[in-house]
């Protein structure tokens, strides 16, 4: 019974690990898109003409 507890704890630690980096990097991913999205708009802001 130890020994099952142990793997599963093992297996659910390695998960987490593996998930929190595969958040991190989407979490980056999209604020380095966020920025250049944003700077382009800021650029563009004066060949808007009303």
């Amino acid at each position: 019974m130890e020994e099952r507890t142990y793997t599963i704890m093992s297996r659910t630690g390695g998960w987490n690990i593996a998930i929190g980096i595969a958040t991190m990097v989407v979490g980056l991913t999209a604020g380095i898109l966020l920025i250049i999205s944003g700077s382009k708009l800021l650029i563009g802001k004066s060949k808007i003409m009303f």
